[in-house]
């Protein structure tokens, strides 16, 4: 059990004013693995007045330095990899060899990143007779999802911190004792007192607070669409900066000259990756109508490859989904989708044959999609890809568009050129052409309803920064 009664507030470990604890339960075994305290508007009072007091300082404080704090950061947690693997894997649910490489290799390198960032990014330049200046926004609160979450705790707390901004993190309760291990490594790392806080709760509670405070100049939110939506509105009352981070439903185009071994093994990969449990995950494979039956045979065949259990056994390839809700929720979705007649391909409603409890579903595709029905618009978060067939190029584009959403996303053609001419022609945030890899310092974000603001390397550090232009006189010739 990894048991913590106290926040992290102004630099010391303190009792929370919230006398609740929130239970923390194990994904594949559904018992409780932790307890966290269930603070409340007195400790995110308590965490934004030492943000608040901590500013000046820390924003005073040399990049040099700051780039120094987060090396010793990135250093410490690199040092609890094995801990915070088997952490998220509970958490969470990935199968521990990829929640190593990904869950907690991705934070510790964009740690390491900012450190150097912090470094190397160019604060001033001159424009004619200006002096531009970039400044930290100030006080910043970080609200976090559980689907990735120490690498979107790293994405907010070390981009902010790297800027010169104070910060409270929120992260989410489902997922959330990665973040008090991340709070040890901060203050071994000896960071100033009130520059890093961390209070735990719940959302409306917590997250209103640290999203309406007069005294915070900042909200960043990673979650659900209709979540950001509400983040927006209580944070418009004080005309605060707001950058969100919301779902997505993305497509995968498969055009007619596309190599399909490959592209439906791909996008099969970038759709069950963290048992769907990712808000860029190409959910939506969009192929052409008169190679259907050929995409459905490979994607049947490479879903049906899937091993599924405990996220700690070795031979699992697909873990359970993070939560009880989470479970209920995808488990509807696909019943929803046999109800309205979309063609089961594989999987479907139930639990994986040999598994008896955890927050399982089955590995499921629906073929023949109608571009309208719920699970090929609505975000469903799970192991569950839905098939959609186009008439030609422009017909795939115009169903890819279709969608509230425009985060991630793929092409697949028979070359580069006519990938990336298609790719510029659907609206969203990132795509990848023909099983392009993950860049950890291309911008990551998205259009239309899910959201606006990026993430990732220099983007994600400039989001922290305001603009200050100084003007000298022009000398007189």
């Amino acid at each position: 059990m990894h048991n913590y009664d106290q926040l992290y507030i102004n630099g010391q470990w303190v009792a929370p004013h919230g006398k609740g604890t929130i239970d923390v339960i194990d994904s594949g075994t559904e018992a409780v693995m932790g307890r966290i305290p269930e603070g409340n508007e007195a400790d995110a009072e308590a965490g934004i007045a030492a943000a608040r007091a901590a500013f000046d300082k820390w924003a005073a404080t040399s990049s040099q330095e700051r780039g120094a704090y987060l090396q010793k950061i990135a250093e410490n947690l690199k040092a609890r990899t094995d801990e915070l693997a088997q952490l998220i894997a509970g958490e969470v649910g990935m199968p521990l060899k990829l929640a190593r490489a990904i869950q907690v290799g991705g934070p510790v390198y964009n740690w390491g990143a900012y450190a150097k960032l912090a470094n190397e990014f160019q604060y001033e330049e001159r424009v004619g007779n200006s002096l531009i200046v970039r400044e930290p926004v100030g006080v910043v609160a970080a609200i976090t999802p559980w689907n990735y979450p120490l690498n979107q705790i790293t994405l907010k707390v070390a981009a902010a911190l790297a800027a010169g901004c104070t910060v409270v993190l929120k992260p989410s309760e489902v997922a959330p004792l990665n973040a008090f291990v991340l709070a040890e490594a901060i203050h071994e790392a000896g960071l100033p007192a009130g520059v890093f806080n961390l209070v735990t709760g719940y959302g409306p509670v917590v997250g209103e607070l640290l999203a309406r405070h007069p005294q915070v100049d900042m909200v960043s939110f990673t979650g659900s669409t209709r979540a950001g939506k509400r983040v927006s509105e209580v944070a418009s009352a004080t005309v605060k900066r707001v950058a969100l981070e919301l779902g997505g439903k993305s497509a995968s185009v498969v055009l007619d000259d596309a190599d399909f071994a490959a592209a439906v093994k791909g996008t099969v990969g970038a759709c069950f990756l963290n048992s769907g449990q990712t808000c860029s995950a190409h959910t939506r494979m969009i192929v052409p109508e008169a190679r259907y039956e050929e995409a459905r045979a490979l994607a049947k065949e490479a879903v049906e490859a899937y091993t599924v259990g405990d996220p700690r056994d070795e031979k699992a390839k697909l873990g359970p989904l993070a939560s009880k809700v989470q479970q209920e929720r995808v488990q509807q979705y696909i019943e929803r989708g046999i109800a309205d007649g979309a063609e089961l391909v594989t999987g479907g409603a139930g639990m994986p044959e040999g598994v008896a409890k955890g927050f399982f579903v089955k590995p499921t595709v629906f073929g023949r999609v109608p571009r309208d029905a719920a699970i090929a618009q609505e975000e469903i978060f799970g192991p569950v890809l839905t098939i959609l067939t186009a008439k030609d190029e422009d017909d795939a584009v115009a169903i890819a568009n279709d969608s509230l959403y425009g985060l991630g996303g793929a092409v697949w053609a028979g070359s580069d050129e006519r990938a990336a001419r298609v790719a510029r022609r659907i609206r969203t945030g990132q795509i990848d052409i023909n099983g392009g890899t993950w860049n950890m310092a291309a911008p990551f974000g998205g259009f239309k309803q899910s959201g606006h603001g990026r993430e990732n390397g220099v983007y994600g550090l400039e989001e922290y920064l305001e603009y200050k232009s100084m003007q000298f006189k022009v000398p007189k010739p």
